[in-house]
């Protein structure tokens, strides 16, 4: 079973997944709806570095050609899109990068919505994830 929580009930990375989320508000009320993902990168770039928060950028996963978007403190996987709905598929892109960089938490921003929704992916256990990977 997955969940957002810890075994002993406590959020995973509350403090630095509100902070992600918040910055991707900000970009999203600069920028608007209707900008590129490369655009949202950017603006969040730099809000990453104005706050000093570590991310690695268009990360390649282990030469695997699968690059995601931010790692952000070697907690977050970060994934941005741009577009009108985030598909099963984009769940299962960011469950295999959790799976191979054993990384608990992944955030799906789509900057496309009217009013952003993040979605929170907790890792799977391997058993439940092979079947549906």
């Amino acid at each position: 079973m997955h969940t957002n929580y810890t075994n002993d009930g406590k959020l995973i990375y509350p403090e630095l997944s509100y902070l992600i989320t918040g910055l991707c508000f900000g970009v999203h009320n600069e920028l608007g709806r209707f900008a590129r993902e490369r655009q949202y990168g950017d603006l969040l770039e730099k809000k990453l570095q104005n706050l000093k928060i570590p991310y690695k950028r268009e990360f390649n996963l282990k030469d695997s050609g699968n690059i995601f978007d931010f790692l952000v403190d070697n907690k977050i996987i970060l994934e941005l899109k741009a577009k009108d709905f985030v598909e099963k598929k984009d769940y299962y892109q960011t469950q295999r990068y959790l799976q191979s960089f054993k990384i608990n938490l992944g955030l799906i921003i789509n900057f496309r919505n009217k009013y952003l929704r993040p979605k929170r992916i907790v890792r799977i256990e391997t058993k439940v994830n092979e079947k549906f990977l």
